[in-house]
């Protein structure tokens, strides 16, 4: 994935993810010999097929019907973030508000939901037992780094399906919700770090000279509906690609990308060396559902 940073804001509050996302390239945060690497987008889009068609032979054999429908492409995965820095992806899709609209509408024309949802109520209950477990059969929890619990349940055709991609689905499942949520313990102090201010205000500058006055990425993103505000889709999306397209150019002809990556990599080697067997883990059991995948849809990334 060659677009970084990612600090979305959500309300008034800011939730954290990698700086600098790395998928697909190897990591070696400290304390793990061969962490190895996270899947690419289009790896991951093949582990969430194989899943699809893994819950479908599941809920089939309890005697309901399901779509094996996975309607995430690689540029989906691709959307938002701090900083674009994928100019191709950007001069296609803007910031994505057309992908966002494209999902919803796919999501509406849900096989598996609507097929649900004309069950009668007892039906229907059981068709949700089924493919999602419950508290009743047992939950797994998994505590997050930077606080809080998330739970899932234990049992259901979506958690058989996870151990048959993952081998172990409870080790998965704490594995993942930990390596996917450690960007709090050390994104707020690189974002306050002095070569990430320097380096914004190089992008600054160069957005500035490019006709964009905008101090930082997250101006951008505030200022962008009442920019589009009134227009047509047609020129809304002109006036979406324009800025994303000029946020990406300046993100990789100035420091900024660069920097991401590398600081993003020194505060994770300071920060991260408590969590190096889960985040060792997370990827070793990755790698080993894209390998099950590839059997199951008889395909490659």
């Amino acid at each position: 994935m060659k677009r970084a940073f990612a600090v979305a804001c959500v309300g008034a509050a800011v939730s954290y993810t990698h700086v600098y996302k790395r998928r697909g390239s190897v990591d070696a945060t400290p304390g793990s010999e061969a962490v190895g690497r996270e899947l690419t987008d289009a790896e991951q889009i093949l582990v969430q097929r194989a899943e699809a068609r893994l819950v479908k032979t599941c809920m089939e054999s309890k005697g309901f019907k399901y779509w094996a429908w996975s309607p995430l492409t690689v540029d989906d995965l691709k959307g938002g973030g701090y900083v674009l820095t994928d100019v191709t992806w950007a001069k296609k899709n803007g910031y994505g508000g057309r992908l966002a609209d494209r999902l919803q509408h796919v999501q509406r024309d849900d096989p598996n939901s609507k097929y649900a949802n004309a069950l009668p109520e007892q039906e229907r209950i059981r068709y949700s037992r089924t493919l999602e477990g419950g508290p009743s059969s047992g939950m797994l929890s998994a505590e997050l780094p930077a606080g809080g619990t998330v739970r899932t349940p234990r049992h259901g055709c979506q958690a058989e399906a996870g151990n048959r991609l993952y081998g172990d689905f409870e080790t998965w499942f704490r594995a993942e919700k930990i390596a996917t949520n450690l960007s709090p313990l050390y994104v707020p102090a690189l974002l306050k770090d002095r070569r990430f201010g320097r380096a914004v205000e190089q992008w600054s500058t160069c957005m500035r000279q490019a006709g964009h006055p905008y101090a930082d990425p997250p101006s951008v993103r505030r200022q962008l509906p009442s920019l589009t505000q009134g227009l047509s889709s047609a020129r809304a999306h002109a006036a979406e690609v324009e800025l994303a397209v000029a946020e990406a150019t300046c993100a990789t002809t100035t420091p900024l990308g660069d920097t991401a990556r590398t600081l993003d990599a020194e505060y994770r080697d300071k920060k991260l060396g408590r969590y190096a067997a889960d985040i060792a883990s997370y990827r070793r059991m990755g790698l080993a559902a894209l390998a099950r995948a590839e059997d199951i849809t008889g395909s490659t990334a």
